[in-house]
């Protein structure tokens, strides 16, 4: 065997490997999101990914031994901030220029909705697979979103491969937008099922694709045994590891394009399980990035910035996210997001450090860009769902507000709490009066709490929120992040158009969402028919701002149209000559300009006053917007100073 390369390592080598070239040449690979290289090794990134599978693939060195096969084992269409504008499309094309052979569904490929995974499904030059979870919608045995249950596949010199999808049933209640009539079938039953059929169609090898815990592919081994299964390949982990169970061979490669799997395998002469010598590879930063990979996302890195100037949503009130607001008192701003979260998930409350809102500033009344979504809230850590005390809850309270005045990251934003507290005393015994959703706070209930994983890992002193994996409903593996949650909720009130890709379950869910916020202070303001006194003055602005073209009509949009994006992902080469931040993108940042100048021309002349409360109350008679609903969050006392403390601050 040559000398190792940098970033190479034996995994796992049977006993007894022949001096023979192998019969098999896999590679595998899972829980792929961003495609840029990151800064620390293994830096990652497609670009130095596809050199090594290229490598794999065409070196001279593999001259002679049977071609390569290659599997992928779910999650790549979200979440990143790529993700977010192109709803995944951008990554059909990577998938497909690594040569992916066969691949099985994970949970956040469902993420924009399994109408919108079907779209990408069907651009991909292989197939997904998932055997257990079926939807009876489809008729019967029929997998969740047409995926196939198996796939026959050949290897170049004629052996047979039989692969299973596979997925487990915890990551069901991490996807908001399913079908209502999903079975879910045993993971070890359904193996044993099939596996006799494939054999029937002269499999010689049966692999396992799977997106589910280690645990859980550990248990599907141990109950299934070589006689069924010779490999289970895994995902959903974020690490590297290999096991051999009950003669199975269970492997999960990384995440990020920073590690790869390559796996020769062997017949064994005597008919038991194959020999296997498997080869970590983790992408370090001395591997050549691959020139058409690199060129490719730049391409991508291009049309993001332009989409980032794109409008996707319109607020009637000031958006307070000034750090001397959110760090200090109650922001209309952290009100709406965290109404959001909640309401998303369905909790009982959240609460979020008000570190995660880096805006510092007052988003005027007028258009939303998802460049503002994105500088706002560019952490890339989720959003997570934990179960907690009463108790807990309230620790974790004393600690958000135990630096006040100070501009700590760690003073709250709440939904469906309420609290009052005093910050002349001491820091474990500020908080007081508090209430989840209108009744006092019960220390010994437990309560569904939404929040952001940096905060569940005890950061900025919530280690009240540090909670054992029983209690996480959510976890870090499975939310999704606050942009990908405000991007999505624009996009339910028609912000791009009517988007073709959303499912009944996809609208029935952020139908109950805006309900949910219709009924607190962040009220979707519908356009009104009529408009008369002072919102004459504010409609006439409206009329004013639409001559200096930002507005574009519900009925002349589409998604297509406002996304810019081909059929992978990518910008056309019209768009990109249209989209080039020196001539139309910086045409509309001065079109913005105008119209708030236009805004505050027509207010100065109809005598309006000028308030000093960021947050005006606003009727549904104030202004109509042609291509979306407008929000309008409010304060509402949901975090009280004692009148004491403040006087004497």
């Amino acid at each position: 065997m040559p000398p190792l390369a940098e970033g190479e390592s034996i995994t796992f080598e049977s006993p007894s490997l022949p001096d023979s070239l192998p019969d098999l040449r896999l590679l595998h690979y899972n829980d792929v999101y961003h495609v840029d290289s990151s800064s620390s090794e293994p830096v990652g990134g497609i670009s130095r990914f596809q050199t090594l599978i290229n490598y794999y693939r065409h070196d001279p060195k593999f001259k002679g031994q049977p071609d390569l096969l290659t599997f992928f084992s779910g999650d790549a269409f979200n979440p990143s901030l790529e993700s977010t504008i192109t709803k995944g499309a951008h990554m059909v094309q990577i998938l497909n220029d690594i040569g992916t052979d066969v691949a099985c569904i994970g949970n956040h490929d469902l993420d924009f909705g399994v109408p919108q995974f079907q779209n990408l499904a069907s651009k991909c030059k292989f197939p997904w697979l998932l055997a257990n979870i079926l939807d009876k919608s489809l008729g019967d045995n029929v997998p969740l979103g047409n995926a196939l249950p198996t796939k026959m596949l050949t290897s170049s010199n004629g052996i047979r491969l039989g692969v299973i999808g596979l997925g487990e049933r915890e990551w069901l209640a991490t996807v908001n937008s399913l079908p209502p009539n999903l079975e879910y079938r045993s993971v070890s039953e359904t193996a044993k099922k099939l596996v006799p059929e494939l054999k029937s169609q002269g499999a010689d090898i049966i692999i396992a694709l799977t997106h589910q815990r280690e645990p859980n592919d550990n248990k599907l081994a141990q109950k299934t045994g070589s006689d069924v299964l010779d490999i289970v390949l895994g995902g959903h982990d974020h690490f590297y590891s290999h096991n051999c169970i009950n003669g199975v061979q269970v492997l999960r490669s990384g995440t990020d394009f920073k590690q790869l799997s390559y796996i020769e395998c062997w017949r064994n002469s005597e008919g038991k399980a194959w020999k296997l010598r498997v080869t970590r590879r983790d992408v370090v930063s001395s591997i050549q990035e691959d020139a058409t990979a690199l060129s490719n996302v730049g391409k991508l890195t291009k049309t993001l910035k332009a989409r980032l100037e794109q409008p996707i949503g319109y607020t009637l009130a000031p958006l307070d996210a000034r750090f001397v607001t959110v760090r200090t008192k109650e922001s209309n701003m952290g009100n709406f997001v965290c109404d959001l979260m909640r309401y998303y998930y369905d909790s009982d409350a959240c609460i979020m450090a008000s570190g995660t809102i880096r805006g510092d500033q007052i988003y005027p009344p007028g258009i939303i860009k998802m460049k503002d979504i994105m500088n706002c809230f560019p952490f890339e850590d989720p959003v997570v769902v934990i179960m907690v005390t009463g108790e807990q809850l309230l620790l974790a309270l004393q600690n958000s507000v135990s630096q006040h005045p100070a501009l700590e990251g760690r003073f709250p934003q709440v939904s469906n709490i309420t609290f009052t507290f005093d910050p002349s005393k001491p820091v474990e015994s500020r908080i007081m009066d508090v209430s989840v959703a209108g009744e006092p706070l019960d220390p010994k209930r437990r309560y569904k709490l939404t929040t952001r994983d940096y905060m569940a890992r005890g950061k900025d002193g919530f280690e009240s929120l540090m909670v054992p994996p029983e209690d996480q409903i959510v976890n870090e593996e499975n939310g999704v992040l606050i942009s990908t949650i405000l991007r999505q909720y624009f996009m339910s009130l028609k912000v791009l158009g009517r988007w073709k890709m959303f499912s009944t379950e996809h609208l029935k869910h952020w139908d109950n969402v805006n309900q949910g916020l219709i009924q607190s202070s962040c009220a979707v303001v519908e356009p009104p028919k009529q408009s008369s006194g002072r919102s004459g003055a504010v409609e006439a602005a409206r009329r004013a701002i639409q001559k200096t073209g930002i507005y574009q009509s519900s009925e002349t949009s589409s998604a297509e149209d406002l996304s810019g994006y081909d059929s992978e992902g990518y910008a056309s080469e019209k768009d990109l000559k249209n989209e080039k931040l020196g001539s139309s993108g910086e045409r509309r940042e001065q079109k913005l300009m105008l119209a708030r100048k236009v805004v505050r021309k027509w207010r100065r002349l109809a005598g309006l006053v000028e308030h000093s409360e960021t947050c005006d109350s606003l009727d549904e008679s104030e202004m109509s917007i042609d291509w979306t609903k407008a929000i309008a969050p409010r304060l509402e006392g949901r975090i009280k100073i004692v009148e004491s403390a403040k006087a004497t601050a």
